[in-house]
């Protein structure tokens, strides 16, 4: 019913934008494999095509499906819904295959979290490595070859957490982070084109600073969204990062060793 578009932006662009700050998480999973440069044939070719690739798809299947779900039901009709796409479903009649729609939300969520845990536990190997955390995190089981120890603590650590913080809130804290960690990198990489340009790169960010900049002032201003309580909370956890950093980190780095 393509009345059901009318008005196409009820909440106006304000109202996008703070939509965009809270789904922020569904395109968080993309950068995670950037944590497996180190495990990849020709990085320099594979991970921008892979990571641009499939973001381009699946963009492209969530604007259809939106359009599509939103035609079929007025878009207030959503309101306090946990399972939008199946009730979609069960008012087009196709109660069997809402349920079908609704396993398959479990199993893509549980892949999500498989993808996320990888690249934190990796993100962690390479920081312990570096001396930055416990050299524990980087120990190697002597069978699987992978970093066990890490991935235990991660994963009880994600689940417990999982368990007992709301997940809205969880949700905000989580876009945050990755926000915050996007503005840095992107900082980083104007500052390492101009202080050490010659450095060997599997893969370079085209039309610097531009890009960088761009990214900047749109991962700026999503965080802007999402609320003063959330970055009230943010800057709580970062004072604890940054602890962390001065207690033990700086002091351990490999690079400060050096």
């Amino acid at each position: 019913k393509p009345e059901n578009w009318t008005p196409f932006v009820p909440f106006g662009t304000s109202g996008v934008l703070s939509a965009a700050a809270l789904v922020f998480f569904a395109f968080i999973g993309f950068d995670a494999v950037a944590s497996a440069a180190e495990e990849t044939k020709n990085p320099s070719r594979n991970l921008p095509r892979g990571i641009i690739t499939s973001l381009l798809i699946c963009t492209l299947l969530y604007v259809v499906v939106s359009a599509i779900m939103t035609g079929i039901v007025p878009f207030m009709n959503f309101e306090g819904v946990s399972h939008p796409v199946s009730l979609v479903l069960q008012v087009a009649g196709q109660n069997w295959v809402a349920g079908i729609v609704d396993v398959g939300a479990i199993l893509g969520m549980t892949t999500v979290m498989l993808v996320m845990l990888y690249g934190q536990t990796r993100v962690m190997f390479a920081m312990s490595r570096d001396g930055l955390v416990p050299k524990v995190l980087s120990k190697v089981h002597p069978k699987h070859k992978t970093p066990y120890i890490n991935t235990l603590f991660f994963g009880t650590l994600s689940a417990l957490m999982g368990g007992f913080i709301p997940l809205d809130e969880l949700a905000s804290l989580v876009n945050i982070g990755t926000l915050s960690a996007f503005i840095l990198i992107s900082v980083a990489v104007i500052v390492m084109r101009k202080t050490q340009p010659d450095l060997p790169r599997a893969f370079r960010c085209p039309a610097v600073p531009l890009i960088p900049i761009l990214a900047i002032l749109s991962c700026g201003l999503l965080i802007y969204k999402l609320g003063a309580i959330t970055f009230v909370r943010f800057l709580i956890w970062l004072a604890i990062g940054l602890v962390v950093y001065f207690l033990y980190s700086r002091k351990h780095s490999e690079l400060n060793k050096q």
